[in-house]
């Protein structure tokens, strides 16, 4: 079984190039499976020089990799490149850095709050027993930042315990998204 990769920080560069939309809707499509950029051109509506050279960027940074086992004559097929991105502290960003994360963050939001609705709606169609596999908690504790950070670690921990890659996952497996979320109550005060 393939472990998951080590942690990493994003330098100001490779950020840029990772908060470009149709960079992001590129790397959105790849991460359900490896395409090539005449595949991606359709399904994003757009031209494929547009997508080529979004791929070559995005390869340039480490984000997309080829994959030579599928190409066929001049086809060039792409995949995601396994990552576990970490962002450096607010505090240790630049003000620029600060306004393509908060871009990025903002967009990720929307995503998955769209794929969270998609699921809603296609639920039932869903085999076996995927229709009752949505987890969901919430709640609320009081937590200093060292302790919120050593949460932050230990639930890490735990999800590269479980982390695979496709060609490990086992016939029955299915593509789960995995999001955590936890932040100082806006309204609260300290």
């Amino acid at each position: 079984m393939t472990s998951a990769p080590p942690p990493e920080e994003l330098d100001p560069d490779a950020l840029k190039a990772v908060t470009h939309p149709l960079r992001r809707r590129i790397l959105g499509v790849l991460s359900a499976g490896p395409a090539t950029a005449t595949k991606l051109a359709q399904s994003l509506g757009e031209n494929t020089g547009a997508t080529s050279y979004h791929l070559r960027e995005l390869a340039r940074f480490g984000f997309v990799e080829d994959v030579p086992e599928l190409a066929r004559g001049k086809e060039r097929w792409w995949r995601t490149r396994p990552r576990d991105i970490r962002w450096p502290r607010r505090s240790e960003q630049s003000a620029e850095s600060r306004v393509l994360f908060d871009d990025m963050q903002r967009q990720g939001f929307e995503d998955d709050l769209e794929k969270l609705n998609r699921f809603a709606e296609k639920r039932e169609e869903l085999p076996g027993d995927w229709p009752d596999a949505l987890l969901f908690a919430r709640g609320a504790t009081w937590l200093t930042e060292a302790e919120l950070q050593q949460l932050w670690q230990e639930y890490m921990e735990l999800f590269r315990r479980y982390w695979r890659t496709e060609g490990d996952r086992s016939p029955e497996a299915r593509r789960v998204l995995v999001r955590w979320l936890a932040f100082p109550d806006p309204g609260e005060e300290p």
